[in-house]
Parts: structure tokens; sequence; C-alpha cells
């Protein structure tokens, strides 16, 4: 993956490895809010991973801020009905290329996770939160309601807590966002870097078949009946069973070696 998919806003990096892509939402006077440029520059960063070798895609927020949600800056106030639908479509088309791209993504939270924020850290299939993170949905203090980050929010977290969220503005900290489902770990913030590199080594260490076809897997059943999501699985664990990897890493297995991923 290519340096130029950096911005003024987005500052991206590799892995020498080149499995790992770390987008940082380099904002810290905006408190990091998602403006267009951010909003299609992670776009790219997913488009550039699923073109490329890459297993995980690291979203963080720079200087101790993870995101404040949109930037209303930006709002289109005044320019009609088409030019709110293409402002608020952006975000979208983010959220639905977060669960599409074959990578899976990790979200580092510090600092403030808010609003259109906390919908980006929420539709991260892993979020890694340090201790003094605040989490919430204030958009009612200004009459909005987080329609849109609301998707990702309430498949996360716990119905009546999430209620709780979108129409109270209240704020949470790390902790209860975690016992409500929308925080994978809290770590405390001396060791956040520690623990997420920890956590971006064991994901990219799996194979890239399974990353993709298990993250597939994963989005497709969920809104399925129970019997029809029995019958979808056991097609897709047939497909995975069959393909080089598994062999590779039953092999692996059975010879107490490390398995060569290939991707095939």
């Amino acid at each position: 993956m290519a340096e130029p998919l950096s911005t003024d806003d987005l500052a991206v990096t590799t892995s020498d490895d080149g499995l790992v892509v770390r987008a940082t939402i380099d904002r810290p006077d905006q408190r990091n809010a998602l403006g267009e440029t951010v909003i299609h520059g992670l776009r790219d960063v997913l488009d550039a991973a699923d073109e490329g070798e890459q297993r995980v895609v690291v979203i963080r927020g720079a200087e101790g801020t993870f995101c404040s949600g949109g930037d209303m800056t930006e709002f289109p106030i005044g320019q009609g009905t088409q030019a709110y639908r293409e402002n608020f479509g952006s975000l979208a088309g983010l959220i639905e290329k977060m669960h599409a791209t074959d990578a899976l993504t990790v979200a580092a939270v510090e600092g403030y996770c808010l609003a259109g924020g906390l919908g980006l850290a929420s539709a991260c299939e892993f979020v890694l939160a340090s201790a003094d993170a605040e989490f919430g949905t204030p958009e009612v203090e200004v009459g909005l309601f987080p329609a849109q980050a609301m998707a990702p929010i309430a498949r996360a977290g716990s119905e009546k807590a999430v209620l709780d969220l979108l129409f109270t503005g209240k704020r949470i900290d790390a902790e209860r966002a975690r016992e409500i489902g929308l925080v994978t770990d809290v770590v405390p913030a001396a060791a956040l870097d520690e623990e997420l590199d920890d956590l971006v080594d064991t994901l990219a260490a799996n194979s890239p078949v399974l990353i993709a076809m298990g993250k597939e897997a994963y989005y497709e059943h969920r809104d399925m009946g129970f019997g029809e999501a029995l019958a979808y699985l056991k097609e897709m664990i047939t497909l995975i069973a069959m393909s080089d990897e598994t062999e590779e890493g039953i092999d692996a297995f059975l010879t107490d070696s490390e398995p060569d991923w290939r991707g095939r």
C-alpha cells in the first residue's frame, strides 16, 4: 500500500510485512471530526486493502482523541434535501464498505468517541479502548438524531442501553461501553499501544482466506432465520475447508510448524 494514501487529515502507514495498515484521523484542532476528506480517505484505505494483501486495518485518532463525530462546519445548511442526502450518504457508504472489505477492522479508542465517531468505532469488528475514553451520541443536544451511526451501534450494543444513549445524549466511560457491548476490551491508557500491537499481530497471523470468508459469513448470516443461517454456513465452511489454506493449516498443526498462508 502506497504512502500517498496519506492526506492532510489522514495519516496512513503500512507494516513492513504489508499485512497491517494504520489510518490515523489527523484533525486534532477539530477533535478529529469526520469531514468529507477523512471519510473519503478511509474508503480509499479500505479499497487499497482489498486490492493488496492487508489483513487488518486499524483506525484511530491523533493526539489522544478518537473522533468527535461529523464536522458541523460542513453541514449544507440551507442547501436543500439533496445536499443533505449527499452529505449524510458519505458516512453510510463508509460503514457499508467497512463491513464489505476483506480485512478485519480495529478501532483504537482514546478520549472522545462521540456521535458519528461512535458509529465509526462500532462498525469495526474490534474496539480496543483506553480506560479514560468517553462514548456517547450527543446529537440530541443540537436537534439531530444519530440515524446512520445507530445502525452499527444498535447491532453492537444491548437494546435498552443503546436507546438510553441515543435519546438522552449521555456520555459513558469505557468500562460501561464494554458492559453494553460497544467495546471489545478496555486497557489502561499507558498500555493501549502495546495491547493494540498484540491484538493486531494475533489477527494478522490468521489465514487471509479465513478472514475474508469468515467475515463475509458473519455479516451475511446475521439477519437470516436460524434454519437459513445453518444451511448457508454449512456451504461456507465447506468452501473454507476446501481451500489450500485449510490444508496448509492442518498440515502445519500435524507437523508442529508455522503455516505459510498464501491467500488461496
